[in-house]
């Protein structure tokens, strides 16, 4: 499974200065810009964050603001100012919460990241506390393996206020209407139309699902499970370097050969089962045992998230119906491409149909091979086993060698490729800044601007690439600051970090990648893009903030670049000789890559069905496995990303007109425009379909890359 990625939706946000009683000393705070001056100084940027217990001016800071902006908003008539009004509003608070959630997730120092846990805690608590005066936010908390929960404001003053411009605003621009039409919906899907007792309980439940997901995210970080091996011999050799070294005393009385007394100690490895740990020992320990207590081990902790997971659907559930839907998989998706769980079982189904003849073709392969090597008739295929076998039927099959494959993918130049990529796609060059004290939260942190000869900066790029004790276990993209426009002549631009957990420090001669590690690098390039190169006029627009089932489509896209040799060949060179990745060798590894497509795809599948059942009408606390009601959404982004790769990259993917297309008719709207209106001017009209009042991703493109048979 991908690593999810860290976005928001629907957030309320701002345009320019507002009058002049707005342009107070505030704006140091929240708007200067994060990433231009070294004098500034604060993490991220942020002159309030000098310490951690900044964090707390910051909040007041944020609540301050808001409430002379809600003051402000009340005595407007209806116009435009309205909504950039209330854009600034969110702006400002997210700040707040996008600073602490990177915070709480990467900050090596425990103080800050209490203090960030405090700060976030307390603008959520503050958002949906009832009270005369309160600002409008939806905030989506998105922990590791999960998606959102919408924690939306309700004070009728603001809702009222955006009536009230939609109607009669004379809202001329069209990103200005829908601009006000989503913040109406917004304040409609958190309940406004309820009455008070209702109301506050959608606000309890709102408070309470955001606890959760921040336990549950705490929860995997504290705890990812480990386990012992004896002797060292169970462990390969190449992977022993990723594992822990342990010792237990073995007694000279059961070690007939050793003539000194007292007790020996024996070597073995502590195994812990991280998602990046976990996957290298199902691949690559031939110990059926070690692979199976793995899996288990990995699949089963922290055991303190199974009660978690019962609560946040439980609580999902209730907040939905009280809301007037039948589940919250309805209230998920009724705003997103897909527009009701129907029509994502549909989709599901039909792409389940299709990819099922090939899927039990490779099943039964697998199985036929483990039975050849165990020399047994009446052997089982079990879920610890399919990444070892399928491991080792790839690399007979196309002379693989895992060690060969990542010795041409050297962290520093996998940067470089990032860089080369934006160059010749956008004309942009990385310029790398230099941080300002207490800006950044680590050494092994750089900070980069995407910067354009003519326009100038574009925006601002935390890479943050390697794993450390205490860090975010998987791989995000978190947005610090949302592009907006100020005024007429000022855009502020768009921060945003790229977190990920490689092996070994980014300078480091041994900090080399496996080619999934690459692909990621380049999903997650794909998600930053997209914040960076957007301009529009509203933050609540911003980059990732798009409907969920598009949300994924440019990193999906941008994974095609990690395996088109074109591309791999400007920057995949040998660690030691210079060697270019040879074109055979990438060959290889794309036709290992095709042998079991459909199963992987058959996986995914199966997943969003569990997730559509778990959040569906019937929800059941037993037996949780999956944590949010918008799984499909990656295979929608699959399935869009296969019709842009073919129709519009796939001739010359690095050319500036390739990326002239992609900047100015997917790229740079963020979510301003109807996505299936984007959608079809960036690839056609047979890039989706419209199915009981839904759109669906046309298949096409996908089972021509898979080699599927789209009818069945």
């Amino acid at each position: 499974m991908q690593t999810l990625i860290r976005r928001k939706a629907s957030i309320l946000r701002s345009w320019r200065t507002l009058s002049r009683e707005f342009t107070t000393s505030r704006k140091d705070y929240f708007f200067a810009s994060v990433a231009r001056d070294v004098r500034e100084s604060g993490l991220y940027g942020f002159e309030l964050l000098k310490s951690p217990r900044g964090f707390r001016r910051f909040v007041d800071e944020a609540i301050e603001r808001s409430s002379e902006l809600i003051s402000y908003i009340s005595r407007m008539p209806p116009s435009m100012e309205i909504v950039r009004a209330m854009d600034e509003i969110s702006d400002t608070v997210c700040s707040v919460v996008d600073s602490a959630e990177l915070c709480r997730n990467t900050h090596p120092d425990r103080e800050f990241v209490e203090e960030a846990n405090k700060a976030f805690s307390s603008v959520i608590e503050a958002a949906a506390e009832p009270q005369p005066q309160r600002y409008g936010m939806s905030a989506e908390c998105v922990s590791y393996g999960m998606s959102a929960e919408c924690i939306i404001n309700t004070d009728h003053n603001l809702y009222n206020a955006v009536i009230r411009a939609e109607r009669d605003g004379n809202l001329c621009a069209n990103e200005a209407k829908r601009a006000a039409n989503s913040l109406r919906v917004d304040f409609e899907k958190g309940g406004i139309h309820l009455s008070s007792d209702k109301l506050e309980r959608v606000n309890q439940l709102s408070i309470e699902i955001a606890h959760l997901c921040r336990e549950f995210s705490e929860n995997i970080m504290a705890d990812s499970g480990t386990v012992d091996v004896f002797p060292e011999s169970r462990i390969p050799k190449h992977m022993r370097g990723l594992l822990r070294p342990i010792y237990r005393s073995i007694s000279d009385t059961s070690k007939k050969s050793l003539d000194s007394g007292g007790d020996m100690k024996e070597r073995g490895f502590r195994i812990t089962t991280d998602p990046g740990t976990l996957s290298s020992v199902l691949q690559w320990v031939a110990d059926d045992e070690v692979r199976r207590q793995s899996y288990i081990q990995g699949n089963s902790v922290p055991l303190a998230n199974l009660a978690v997971l019962d609560k946040l659907i439980a609580a999902r559930h209730e907040f939905a119906q009280i809301i007037g839907h039948k589940s919250f998989a309805e209230f998920a998706v009724s705003s997103n491409l897909a527009s009701s769980p129907e029509v994502v079982k549909s989709f599901l189904l039909e792409l389940s149909r299709i990819v099922k003849p090939q899927a039990d073709k490779e099943f039964f392969n697998i199985r036929e091979f483990k039975r050849r090597n165990c020399n047994e008739r009446a052997v089982d295929l079990e879920p610890w086993d399919e990444a070892y076998y399928t491991g080792m039927m790839k690399s007979s099959a196309y002379n693989l060698d895992s060690s060969i494959v990542s010795s041409y993918f050297p962290l520093s130049q996998c940067v470089e490729g990032l860089k080369i990529l934006v160059q010749s796609l956008f004309g942009v060059t990385f310029r790398s800044i230099p941080f300002a004290p207490g800006e950044s939260w680590h050494h092994d942190v750089l900070k980069i601007a995407l910067h354009h000869p003519e326009e100038g900066d574009l925006g601002y790029l935390y890479l943050d690439l390697c794993s450390r004790k205490g860090k975010y276990p998987g791989c995000a993209h978190f947005a610090i600051k949302g592009g907006r426009q100020i005024s007429e002549t000022e855009y502020q631009l768009p921060v945003v970090a790229l977190v990920c957990n490689f092996s070994g420090p980014s300078g480091s001669s041994t900090a080399r990648l496996n080619h999934w590690e690459v692909e990621t690098l380049f999903h997650e390039f794909g998600h930053a893009l997209h914040s960076l190169l957007s301009r529009t006029d509203y933050q609540h627009f911003s980059g990732t903030r798009v409907v969920l089932d598009l949300a994924e489509t440019p990193s999906n896209l941008f994974e095609y670049y990690a395996w088109d040799y074109r591309v791999l060949s400007t920057f995949a060179r040998h660690y030691s000789t210079g060697e270019v990745i040879p074109e055979k060798l990438v060959e290889s590894m794309k036709g290992a890559r095709k042998m079991f497509a459909a199963t992987e795809l058959q996986r995914q599948v199966f997943y969003s069905l569990i997730d559509q059942t778990l959040f569906g009408e019937q929800s059941s606390t037993q037996d949780t496995v999956s944590v949010v009601a918008g799984y499909y959404s990656y295979l929608y982004a699959k399935c869009f990303a296969a019709s842009i790769w073919q129709k519009v990259c796939a001739q010359d993917p690095l050319s500036l007109e390739t990326g002239a297309t992609l900047r100015s008719k997917l790229l740079r709207h963020g979510g301003a425009k109807d996505p299936s209106s984007l959608l079809k001017d960036l690839a056609g009209n047979s890039i989706l379909r419209y199915h009981n009042g839904g759109v669906m991703p046309d298949l096409t493109s996908l089972c021509q890359e898979m080699e599927l048979e789209k009818s069945t």
